[in-house]
């Protein structure tokens, strides 16, 4: 296993996606029988869910030392990665894929590379996925965008709409800005008066 430090990579153009489930390249196409191979690699947190569907799984490529497969954990101090990187290279061994497990870190990892599939495995798992574009602004758009509520006696209250992934009602609130792990928040649905997590856009 390799781990590459931010400086050691070249950032990418903002809206340019690496090599992965969103913008796989010709290189990648020929490397598909191991793309296919690590979908059984799952999350270690979320196992209904692989490592590809959350856009952890970036790339599979030719690297100057032989065969590369790089991971991009979903916030630097994810406490999952070594786990990551582990099941990724058991994965390999086990099919007799000679491969190095490259850590990168830059371009960071952004909920953004989430596959829809992805997104719905975690609602169906009670987990709300992300609300927003962590990226709008590629786009043109605004980063950061709002819903709003009317609360007594304090007029119009912006807040951020998360629909609760057991009854579907988007009236909850926030009880915790860290839930489960640090890029989750613990939120409540106040009509079904059920906890969940919803994992926060970046």
């Amino acid at each position: 296993m390799s781990f590459d430090a931010p400086s050691s990579a070249v950032p990418l153009p903002p809206g340019v996606l690496p090599d992965g489930p969103l913008a796989q390249s010709q290189a990648a196409d020929a490397h598909h029988a191991i793309w296919e191979l690590l979908e059984a690699v799952t999350d270690p947190e979320i196992p209904v869910v692989n490592l590809r569907e959350m856009g952890i799984l970036r790339a599979v490529r030719q690297g100057p030392q032989g065969l590369e497969v790089v991971i991009t954990p979903t916030y630097s101090g994810c406490p999952a990665m070594g786990q990551m990187e582990d099941d990724v290279a058991n994965a390999l061994s086990q099919a007799g894929v000679a491969a190095r497990v490259v850590t990168q870190l830059a371009p960071a990892w952004s909920t953004d590379w989430m596959t829809p599939e992805g997104r719905e495995k975690l609602r169906a798992y009670g987990i709300a996925p992300p609300v927003k574009s962590a990226c709008a602004a590629a786009a043109g758009a605004q980063v950061v965008a709002f819903a709003t509520r009317r609360v007594a006696g304090k007029g119009l209250v912006e807040r951020e709409t998360v629909a609760c992934p057991q009854c579907g009602s988007d009236n909850t609130t926030e009880i915790s800005h860290f839930g489960s792990t640090a890029c989750k928040a613990l939120y409540r649905c106040l009509k079904c008066m059920e906890p969940f997590d919803y994992f926060k856009p970046y």
